[in-house]
Parts: C-alpha cells; structure tokens; sequence
C-alpha cells in the first residue's frame, strides 16, 4: 500500500473515532456512570476505603470458581470398562478419547468394542 493511501485510511478511521467519541460524549448513560465513579472515589477517599475493602464489605464470602463449577446441573461422566476379549486388556475411561480404544476403534469398529463394554 502506497504511503498516501495508507495517510488516507488511517485518516477516515480516525474521522469515524471522533464521531463516536462526540457520541459517547453526549450519551446519558456514560456521563451517569462518570458521574458514580467519580461520587464513589470520593466517598472512598473521605472513610480511607480501598476498593477491596469494599468489594469485602458487599460480599465477604465470594463463591471462587472452583465453587461454581460444582454446583452446576451437569452430570458426572460414568467410569466405562471395556475388555478386549483377544488380550484381555482392560481400558477404564469416561470418555471416547482414550488412546487404547480409539486404535481398537480403528482395528476391528467401533460396534465391536462397544460390545467390549462391561
């Protein structure tokens, strides 16, 4: 790209910021939530509270994600045994991705080793 015709790009996607940035300028709800913050760092500043301070005034137990993830409705993957009845092999999962049972997949179906269930 030539060095005018870059000039002249990069001077349109600046036209098109400072549009949206006059409309942002005059848009209500970013001039109350300026107005907010700026009455909450007062605030903070004349009891000397830190935004952790209150962040743990608001909510002092938080549920961390560990938390989270185990009170989901999601069920629990089931263990599966499958026995290769030629080796005697036994592969446990709780998915399809398992190795050992993608190359049984690959040598004698799929049908077959899910036969291999237990």
């Amino acid at each position: 790209m030539s060095k005018i015709a870059e000039f002249k790009a990069l001077e349109a996607q600046l036209a098109e910021q400072l549009k949206q940035l006059d409309a942002m300028k005059n848009d209500e709800g970013l001039k109350r939530e300026i107005e907010f913050e700026s009455k909450l760092r007062s605030l903070m500043a004349e009891y000397g509270m830190s935004l952790r301070g209150i962040i743990a005034l608001i909510d002092p137990q938080p549920v961390s994600k560990t938390e989270q993830k185990t009170t989901s409705n999601r069920r629990k993957r089931q263990v599966k045994t499958f026995k290769n009845p030629h080796t005697g092999e036994i592969v446990q999962t709780k998915g399809g991705n398992h190795k050992v049972l993608k190359a049984w997949k690959a040598e004698f179906s799929a049908e077959v080793v899910d036969g291999w269930l237990q």
